[in-house]
């Protein structure tokens, strides 16, 4: 398949209802969607192969010109076509409710797992085509399709492969099986004339079935997609009102929920969407946050750095809680809290990396190979590798953020709790001094790397904190002290071999000079004072070696893996981050500003940014970049007001200590 037939990522929405995930393309076409969980094998996978992967798409027959918005403060997508023959509109939602015992924590009504499809016209009549090309299990078992009742074109279609189905219900048209629906339009038309639906655009590579109608102004029509199990029976329809309903208790929802947040700065707008991103990618269930709704996006088309994200990072917990509870958003972050506690409690020593989102600590990786990848982007993965490395930063994010959650659950710290951060601090005393494969995950041996020692040095500060707070469970009177004199060895170790004499910056790994976006986190966690020299030459070295045209990549050089990548949004942030502390806030909201134009139409962010050919990268929507839009929006409304004599908001300076609690050493 030509690469140049894949859309760019950047084309795709983003719907989620706590449960089950799409990706949607700028013609309506559904190429990405998991449901029931966000990492189950896809029912449509047309995103890592356009002719084996299967979609959904509702568009009209003849050409047209395609726009999109989401409604206002929702996760609810409008794509409007405008033909020469009129204009109609399909509104996409996973439809939700709010969990009346839980505010704020969507529920479904039954049934569950629903795509529903809104086809209304707006001026004119316009010829509609629904084409049908499911799979199962990343396309290794084919779709057996069978009508309702027995008869076809009936509008009610099953298909069903493996364990799962999917119950089709479409008032455009009779459905035909597409070779069918081909045949006969070949013969009704001139050859020079467009091919059928499906036809042309690869659909040919699995079974599908094609309906059309004309939508005329003022009608609506509602497509529904069910999925179920491949032996329940099949749910009964719903009126057209009830469809409505559905759609407009989605609505209230989302605005209800986007309407919480207490962020009222400059950049609001994109606060929110990057708060509806991160709450889309909450697994309602069990409040775990995944990284990406997808896998295998890759960091540089054609490589093989095509990564499965749809996990939950410990590394990104610390943050993700602050972001929450610091916008307005305590449930959330509880709800994270009780996951994150509950899928690391037992043993200190079987901690993992990243976790599945009921808590799965082995997520073995498998390589597709059947599937060719975007843009011929190979291997495909299932799982992750990296739920085997030795991280050393894990000991310390996790330190902090139950340091963290404690101070946002009101000090809920059970003797049992006691015991699991006295083991983990002495799993961290006892490795720190060892090598890691780091923060990045690389595939090319250990080092010592300073962001993991960094994270070390927070761990045992966090510990400290604990301490002080429940002296009653301290063990001993000596076990203070010893975790005070093993923090300020870390902090000399670094001191002494994770800064280049040269330059006075901070850098990758102990006696190296090659920088690191990860050295800015000694500015951003307070290891280092704005003010100290060290932290303005980190910030200029990044600057000048790892940045082009405004963006930061992640490093340079070898990590066992052929080709190159992105620079990293993320890692642009966080210089973002890093200047406004330091002062330079002007650069600051450049930064962020350039980072914010580098979102599609709707907002959207993938993990890295190619400024060369000016494309998104990386799976997509990726949670850690809105939530350093999220960080950064309040780290320079802080620093500016600071920098302006008018004083912090009390909400922002909430959210940054929230944020930033192991800013502050404990003496």
């Amino acid at each position: 398949m030509n690469a140049d037939q894949y859309p760019a990522i950047s084309d795709y929405a983003f719907l989620s209802d706590g449960h089950s995930l799409a990706l949607i393309g700028r013609d309506a076409s559904v190429e990405w969607a998991c449901f029931h969980r966000y990492d189950a094998a896809p029912v449509f996978a047309r995103l890592l192969d356009r002719r084996k992967g299967g979609y959904f798409r509702i568009a009209p027959t003849s050409p047209f010109e395609a726009s999109r918005r989401y409604l206002p403060d929702t996760n609810v997508l409008e794509t409007t076509f405008r033909t020469a023959d009129g204009v109609v509109t399909v509104t996409d939602c996973l439809p939700v409710y709010e969990d009346p015992a839980h505010p704020g924590r969507p529920a479904r009504r039954m049934p569950g797992h629903v795509l529903q499809r809104h086809v209304r016209g707006v001026s004119g009549a316009v010829e509609m085509a629904v084409e049908f090309f499911p799979t199962f299990d990343f396309a290794r078992s084919p779709a057996a399709f069978s009508f309702v009742d027995g008869v076809g074109g009936t509008g009610v279609l099953r298909a069903s492969g493996g364990a799962e189905a999917l119950v089709l219900r479409s008032g455009l048209g009779r459905l035909e099986p597409a070779q069918a629906q081909a045949q006969a339009q070949a013969q009704a038309q001139a050859p020079a004339q467009a091919p059928a639906p499906g036809d042309a655009d690869g659909g040919g590579g699995c079974p599908g079935h094609v309906s059309r109608a004309v939508v005329t102004a003022g009608s609506e029509s509602v497509v529904t997609l069910v999925r179920t199990g491949a032996g329940d029976p099949v749910p009964g329809p719903l009126s057209l009102r009830e469809l409505d309903d559905r759609l407009t208790e989605t609505v209230t929802y989302w605005r209800d929920w986007a309407g919480r947040c207490t962020y009222r700065g400059p950049y609001r707008e994109a606060v929110v969407r990057s708060l509806l991103v991160l709450k889309g990618l909450i697994y309602a269930e069990t409040g775990a946050i995944v990284a990406a709704p997808t896998t295998s996006l890759p960091e540089e088309i054609g490589g093989e750095r095509n990564w499965d994200y749809r996990y939950t990072w410990l590394r990104d917990a610390a943050a993700m809680l602050a972001a929450l509870a610091g916008s307005g958003y305590p449930d959330e972050a509880r709800h994270f809290c009780d996951w994150l506690i509950g899928a690391t409690s037992g043993a200190a020593k079987e901690l993992r990396v990243l976790y599945g989102i009921a808590g799965e600590r082995e997520l073995d990786e498998v390589c597709l190979d059947h599937l060719e990848g975007y843009r011929g982007s190979r291997p495909v993965r299932v799982g992750n590798g990296a739920w085997e490395q030795f991280q050393l930063d894990v000991y310390g994010e996790l330190l902090a953020a139950l340091d963290l959650a404690m101070h946002l659950r009101g000090d809920d710290y059970r003797p049992e709790r006691a015991v699991f951060v006295h083991d983990v601090v002495e799993l961290a005393v006892a490795r720190w001094r060892e090598a890691d494969e780091g923060i990045w995950e690389v595939r090319s041996g250990r080092r010592h790397y300073v962001f993991s020692k960094l994270m070390a040095w927070i761990g045992l500060d966090s510990a400290i904190r604990i301490l002080d707070r429940r002296p009653d469970q301290v063990r001993g009177p000596e076990l203070r002290r010893r975790w005070v004199r093993e923090r300020d060895e870390i902090r000399a170790e670094i001191e002494r071999r994770g800064v280049d004499p040269a330059t006075g910056a901070f850098v990758q790994a102990f006696d190296s000079v090659a920088p690191d976006a990860t050295a800015l986190q000694a500015i951003l966690r307070g290891f280092v004072a704005p003010d100290d020299p060290r932290a303005a030459a980190t910030v200029d070295l990044i600057d000048a070696e790892l940045t082009r045209d405004g963006h930061v990549y992640r490093y340079h050089g070898g990590d066992g893996l052929r080709g190159g990548e992105g620079s990293f949004v993320l890692c642009t942030l966080w210089l973002a981050s890093a200047l406004a502390y330091l002062g330079r806030t002007e650069e600051a909201e450049q930064r962020l500003g350039l980072v914010l134009g580098c979102a599609n139409d709707l907002g959207l962010l993938a993990e890295e940014y190619d400024p060369l050919t000016r494309s998104q990268l990386g799976n997509f929507p990726q949670g850690f970049s809105h939530l350093g839009v999220i960080a950064t929006a309040y780290v320079i409304e802080v620093t500016k007001r600071q920098n302006e004599g008018a004083g912090p908001s009390s909400v922002a300076e909430d959210y940054i200590d929230k944020l930033a609690r192991v800013r502050r050493p404990t003496a």
